[in-house]
């Protein structure tokens, strides 16, 4: 038997007052209990008990251990409870990851609200434009846009975002407007580093047919809005999820070109391990991100 369940047993002497009433207590034979206490006491090299034919005392040593015994059992059942309660109620850290560009953009303005009413969960939220590995860097969930390549994590598309392509009025003052998407050959195109398109754009034509457009690659970012910026700067033209320029086409500083063109959506998903049990406060914040960008546009924020 291991040494819990001895503690268990000695703890059951003790406050029983006897042999008998501990073996009844436990559902165990008086012969068992009595077995269990002399191994207990001769794996420790003590006598814990004193023992007469009325009753069954414990030794100085045996208060001690009693005592002790009763700390730890209480410590396993705490540690038993928290369990329990952490998988019935929506508490704990929660550690996020998400792209610089829709984290700062609309993850931000989520967190507060969902904290308001979650006071009990804490968000440890990391920015970075790289895919973490979730599983080994401790990550409960990572927000991710466009297509997913890692099929051992579990994935829920939450919304979808808009591709547009864009340029500063001063650019597009100097270098024309294009008129269809051959035109683009002849524009300095902003791209990605991190983008297998950073050579490249795809893009589908009228036809739906995709296709790759090398135009005059003045300046490649790892970052979104980092390309914004250098397309309202009149750098060149950027080829972006609309969450990013949104607010620039609002307030005038970029314009949106060939808009006739069915350009493609992005799925936005969070992505977390795949887990008998998906604990609570992770529920919670899936639900909440889903309700929350049930009817998102990102062009009209």
């Amino acid at each position: 038997m291991d040494r819990m369940a001895e503690m268990e047993i000695f703890v059951a002497v003790i406050d029983s007052g006897g042999f008998t009433e501990a073996a009844n207590r436990l559902r165990l034979s008086k012969s068992s209990v009595s077995k269990h206490i002399a191994s207990l006491e001769s794996r420790l090299g003590v006598t814990l008990l004193n023992r007469t034919t009325r009753n069954v005392s414990a030794t100085e040593i045996g208060i001690n251990y009693y005592q002790n015994c009763i700390r730890f059992l209480e410590q396993i059942q705490d540690a038993d409870l928290s369990v329990k309660v952490m998988q019935t109620e929506a508490q704990g850290m929660l550690k996020l990851s998400a792209s610089n560009d829709f984290g700062s953009n609309h993850l931000m303005n989520c967190i507060t609200p969902f904290i308001q009413k979650h006071p009990k969960i804490k968000i440890n939220m990391t920015l970075d434009n790289r895919f973490v590995d979730l599983v080994s860097e401790g990550f409960d969930l990572a927000v991710r846009i466009g297509d997913l390549s890692d099929s051992s994590m579990k994935a829920k598309k939450i919304a979808n975002t808009k591709l547009g392509i864009v340029g500063s009025h001063d650019y597009l003052k100097r270098n024309g407007i294009p008129k269809n998407i051959n035109d683009l050959s002849n524009h300095q195109l902003l791209n990605y580093s991190f983008d297998s398109r950073n050579k490249f754009w795809r893009i589908p034509g009228l036809d739906g047919e995709e296709r790759q457009i090398r135009g005059k690659n003045s300046l490649t970012v790892n970052d979104g809005k980092s390309l914004m910026m250098a397309a309202k700067a009149g750098l060149g033209l950027a080829y972006l999820p609309c969450f990013i320029y949104g607010e620039k086409i609002k307030d005038g500083s970029l314009q949106k070109v060939l808009t006739d063109l069915k350009l493609p959506e992005l799925g936005v998903y969070v992505v977390y391990p795949s887990l008998d049990h998906i604990p609570p406060k992770l529920r919670v914040f899936i639900d909440y991100l889903s309700a929350h960008l049930k009817n998102y546009d990102s062009e009209a924020r």
